[in-house]
């Protein structure tokens, strides 16, 4: 997980020991008192500081310990967000992003970073108050640290000292399209407060730092609690992976200036002469997530500007072939230094930046300019890959590793729709990216994350929120359904079925909402909100929303409750009441017989958009084939519909997730590999991640996690492995494999792994299927059924 090179810089070395650490610190019990009751720790903050504005603040303490002990934890949380050094070293970074009700601390055994001897505790807390991510929900800057057993003379309060970074401040991003990630930052080396997490620093001037108000449990018992503060509880996330990346190529710079070879590739210095302005383009070679880290000396009064971007642009909005940089601008979330002139200075921004092309341009005054180094820190959330296809299909293997790599660069503390422009868990794209993660990973904590942030989200009037944690609310009602359909696929492939009982509560809320607007014969019209369906292009089309018919109905709308309801009655026959079962499925057959009545055009062999039958989509016919509400014989004609009649409306690299689904249940999953040109496409465009629309020049964002559905096909249409009860209890294997005539995989498994493989000799197909102990499924091949057992399974068919 961690590749280490060497580095003078002290950024690494602490970075991947607080991955270390908190890796060891995760296994530690939480004391129940503290989550029961009210801490003896207080949330401070520095005296005078705003307590809603922009700024950066240290705390610190110093302790004399003993013996080096062999445990000391601690639980620490801070609004907005901070970094906790011991003796010098970096050991934890948080929180996890939650919202005010349920707000996460982090646990960490710090033990290892002790000394016999004075230590000294030191926290970097920052505030970016209105510039602040969209993601990032606040009450007001303060920082708390609760010790558990020996560690409590840790505790924060008025014993701590601080004091305010004036250095800092926000800096704009300047972009044309829909941005919500946070600013730039502003840093003024000669105002940078030195040395604060060390015990070099004097820190008699420092202030006491002032208590806020205590640290309240979300689940305190036996006391009266009043507050508008944070309730607080344990994150269920491990550490953030940390690591190591140098950049690969400097693509263009200034002529004549002097930069050796290897550089960035290898740590080397760069000077930049007396007196003038320099650009040095630099290539990650791929896009990333990383903590960029830039040393740098003397250059007294110099600027420097690190500009960071997906792509360079042609011309806004193009961006054509990802590889090029010759005639192209740079358009980007940009930070800003200002150097004093000292030896050593070193910059890395509070938070991570998203990049393949970093550009930094300095300007420098009487005195050259030094760049030590400049490198990354990889960070995203720590997913392995526990998947795997051998092939010799270029094609399968390519595009498995650039959707991994977008999987990965949407997946830090929550799941994102894109890590450069917004940074924000849509329910819409999680849906996808938790069955990638299952289906590569196995790892289902950033998924139960996920569903808890949705349910939390959930408004008095039942719907969910489109996107959580959010500081402004957003209603995508449409989204409430696809978390009903997340909570089921978790059912079905995860395993903690408890999990998901408790959250029925809430899908019948969601569901109750959406009956308000159903007219008598269960339609829905005229709902109100953003009902977002697809980023689709034609007629009828607008921002997202498919078409409306004259009575303020839709088609898409109304399958898309259709099969919630399906859902919801599944779930709940299982795991729920029974008097919804009966509810939700009269809901059903009502809603099957209106859309087939309404919709459905016999001449055409398709179902319309609308009312008026003269709008088509792919999404429309898809969700029809996959709610059911076409006869099996009626399926393969309207599949091949979806893909010849050009008139439809074509799903975007989104929904064509669900549009796969439709036509492999429709008996075409064969011809998977030729449903994936727009993938291909973006791979001839030298894109290292999946774009976010379909129109792969122009589109906004390069990584969107929802374009990684092959990570999930390739598995489950063209392996064929799919769950086939709760908790993969059982499994069913329908293989389609076109054309191919070797192949194998494995997947991980909530019992341990399932593995498959075909090889095809002399016409007949030798299938070996091995399934965790004590799972059972069948092999369905050629419309036969073959009966599989735990273990090895062994087949030979034609």
């Amino acid at each position: 997980m961690i590749s280490i090179k060497s580095s003078r810089f002290a950024l690494l070395t602490v970075l991947v020991l607080l991955l270390l650490s908190s890796t060891y610190a995760n296994a530690q019990t939480i004391r129940q008192k503290l989550l029961q009751n009210q801490w003896k720790a207080s949330w401070i903050t520095v005296p005078g500081a705003s307590g809603k504005g922009y700024g950066v603040y240290y705390f610190r303490k110093q302790i004399n310990i003993h013996s080096k002990p062999s445990a000391f934890i601690v639980h620490v949380s801070a609004d907005n967000r901070y970094k906790l050094y011991v003796n010098g070293k970096l050991v934890s970074i948080g929180p996890t992003s939650s919202d005010l009700a349920h707000w996460n601390f982090m646990t960490v055994d710090i033990a290892p970073f002790l000394i016999s001897g004075r230590n000294t505790f030191a926290a970097q807390v920052w505030n970016e108050g209105d510039w602040r991510p969209e993601a990032q929900i606040s009450l007001r800057t303060g920082f708390i640290l609760q010790g558990q057993n020996e560690a409590e003379m840790l505790n924060t309060g008025t014993g701590w000292k601080c004091i305010a970074d004036s250095s800092y401040s926000p800096l704009t991003v300047k972009t044309p399209a829909y941005y919500a990630a946070g600013p730039g930052q502003i840093v003024n080396m000669n105002r940078s407060v030195k040395k604060w997490q060390t015990s070099d620093v004097d820190d008699s001037r420092w202030q006491n730092a002032k208590i806020i108000s205590p640290g309240i449990p979300i689940n305190t018992i036996g006391e009266d609690v009043a507050t508008d503060a944070w309730l607080l509880q344990p994150s269920i996330l491990p550490p953030m992976e940390l690591t190591y990346q140098r950049l690969t190529a400097v693509r263009q710079s200034n002529k004549g200036l002097n930069i050796p070879d290897g550089f960035p590739s290898q740590k080397k210095s760069v000077t930049i002469p007396a007196n003038s302005k320099v650009n040095i383009l630099l290539d990650q070679g791929f896009l990333t997530n990383a903590y960029p880290t830039i040393g740098f000396s003397r250059g007294k009064g110099a600027t420097l500007a690190l500009t960071y971007a997906e792509a360079l642009y042609t011309k806004y909005p193009a961006k054509g072939n990802r590889n090029d940089v010759e005639g192209k601008t740079m358009i980007g979330r940009m930070d800003s230094l200002i150097s004093d002139g000292t030896t050593g200075q070193q910059f890395t921004p509070l938070s991570w930046r998203t990049f393949r092309y970093l550009q930094i341009s300095v300007t420098t005054s009487d005195e050259a300019l030094v760049i030590d180094d400049i490198y990354g820190t990889f960070v995203g959330y720590p997913f392995k890959q526990n998947a795997s296809v051998q092939t010799s299909n270029t094609d399968i293997n390519k595009i498995l590793e650039i959707g991994w790599r977008t999987a990965r660069l949407s997946a830090v503390e929550t799941y994102m729709d894109c890590p450069y422009y917004e940074q924000l868990q849509y329910i819409g794209d999680t849906r996808i990216q938790a069955m990638v993660s299952l289906y590569n990973s196995g790892d289902d904590r950033l998924i139960r994350n996920a569903l808890n942030n949705m349910d939390n989200s959930r408004r008095p009037e039942g719907i969910t929120l489109s996107r959580y944690p959010s500081k402004t609310p957003q209603y995508i009602p449409t989204f409430s359904l696809w978390y009903l359909g997340m909570l089921y696929d978790y059912w079905m492939y995860g395993s903690d079925p408890a999990f998901v009982k408790n959250k029925l509560p809430g899908t019948r809320q969601i569901l109750n909402y959406f009956n308000q607007y159903q007219q008598s014969d269960g339609s829905i019209s005229n709902m109100p909100f953003w009902m977002f369906t697809d980023w689709a292009k034609g007629e009828g089309w607008h921002l997202g929303r498919g078409p409306k018919s004259s009575d303020g109905t839709s088609a898409l709308i109304d399958l898309q409750l259709l099969w919630a309801y399906q859902l919801a009655a599944e779930l709940e026959s299982r795991i729920g009441m029974k008097e919804y079962v009966v509810e939700y499925n009269k809901r059903i057959v009502q809603l099957k017989a209106t859309i087939r009545r309404k919709y459905w055009n016999a001449n055409r062999q398709l179902f319309a958009d609308r009312l008026e039958k003269d709008l088509y989509s792919q999404h429309t016919n898809a969700l029809a084939i996959l709610t059911g509400v076409i006869s099996n014989e009626e399926r393969a004609v309207v599949a091949k519909n979806i893909l010849t009649d050009k008139s439809l409306a074509a799903a975007s690299i989104y929904f064509k997730y669900y549009v796969h689904q439709a036509l492999t249940k429709a008996g075409l999953g064969n011809d998977y590999l030729n449903w994936l040109d727009k993938w291909r496409q973006n791979i001839q465009m030298g894109l290292t991640t999946w774009g976010e629309t379909s129109e792969i020049d122009t589109t906004r964002s390069d990584c969107h996690a929802w374009g990684a559905s092959p990570n999930i096909e390739f598995f489950r249409t063209l392996l064929g492995i799919d769950t086939d009860a709760p908790g993969f209890s059982k499994v069913k294997i329908t293989p389609h494999l076109g054309g191919i005539k070797n192949i194998s995989g494995t997947i991980p498994h909530p019992n341990g792994k399932i593995s498959v493989e075909y090889i095809n000799r002399a016409n007949n197909y030798y299938i070996k299927i091995v399934l965790p102990q004590n799972i059972t499924g069948t092999l369905l091949w050629k419309g036969r059924l073959y009966n599989l057992h735990g273990a090895s399974n062994q087949f030979v068919l034609n």
